[in-house]
């Protein structure tokens, strides 16, 4: 038998705390009436769904699979309250958004500030990273909108819109290459570059051309930050690789050049909006889709 609906938002936040005390601290109750609420919700499934740690809890396979359903309820719990906000002809609440690390320093602030302007009741939650990550949060329901380029085939992304994005190498204007208009990866293997994590949708392709061509590059640094990797290019003169709609505050400045990569492997990828597929999203998320989606459509393409 399932845990009564109240103790729902109890066993997510130790679940997401990792720890009954800090969940409690969090959820402003005793650690020892949490911990009994946990027991009796254990009590009721018929088997323990958190792992008792030195250091805290871990969920177990039954506690997985009930957190996930839980997850979902509460999802649609706050889609349901959206859908009467909105008869009452209010968008109120909190879009939360997963995206690109390339589109969440120019292009989702520009968004949300337009959309704000109309929706002033509506928060935002954005969250940025690989692309891996990035497709966790969403099918986790900690992401209602998913902004990645190239995800992987799922079966539970629901996709919503996408738009081609051309993988650019930035130089500074000063570079031997600044003047070539165009690339090939080959033209980049004499000169030193900055290059993403393994976890990089950019970094995947890159590698993946290199083994087929036999190139091999004098890798200066990598890092986990497209920002930091921008600012090693203009520091160091080094070359750096975005895809096209990363590009556009650094070439607007004249502090880097973007040369769009040729080569076919290249030249495929596509920046994606989507959802979890099934999931009944709240009304500010839903109002801001159709932003999104005219958004990409403009998106630099190169």
């Amino acid at each position: 038998m399932l845990p009564p609906p109240k103790l729902f938002t109890y066993l997510e936040a130790v679940a997401r705390a990792g720890s009954i005390r800090k969940a409690a601290a969090r959820l402003n109750v005793a650690s020892t009436a949490l911990n009994r609420m946990v027991l009796d919700a254990e009590g009721d499934v018929g088997t323990p769904l958190f792992e008792r740690l030195p250091r805290g809890v871990r969920l177990t396979a039954a506690g997985e699979v009930l957190i996930a359903a839980i997850r979902r309820s509460l999802a649609d719990l706050a889609a349901s309250a959206s859908h009467i906000e909105q008869l009452r002809g209010l968008v109120r609440g909190t879009v939360r958004i997963a995206c690109a690390e390339t589109v969440a320093h120019d292009m989702v602030p520009t968004l949300i500030g337009r959309y704000q302007n109309e929706h002033r009741g509506v928060q935002f939650v954005v969250e940025s990273g690989a692309t891996p990550e990035l497709v966790s949060a969403l099918l986790a329901d900690r992401s209602d909108l998913l902004i990645a380029h190239d995800p992987p085939p799922n079966p539970a992304l629901a996709e919503l819109a996408s738009a081609p994005q051309t993988l650019c190498a930035l130089v500074r204007p000063d570079h031997p290459l600044a003047s070539h208009g165009k690339l090939r990866l080959a033209d980049c293997q004499p000169y030193s570059v900055a290059l993403g994590l393994q976890s990089f949708a950019s970094r995947r392709l890159i590698d993946q051309l290199a083994a087929k061509l036999n190139l091999t590059f004098r890798v200066a640094i990598e890092a986990g930050s497209v920002q930091t990797l921008l600012a090693f290019a203009r520091e160091t003169g080094a070359i750096c690789f975005q895809f096209a709609s990363g590009t556009r505050r650094d070439v607007a400045s004249g502090e880097l050049v973007a040369l769009p990569l040729i080569d076919r492997d290249l030249t495929r990828s596509r920046l994606v909006l989507a959802t979890r597929r099934g999931r009944s999203l709240p009304i500010a998320s839903l109002s801001i889709i159709e932003i999104v989606r005219q958004a990409l459509q403009q998106a630099p393409e190169m």
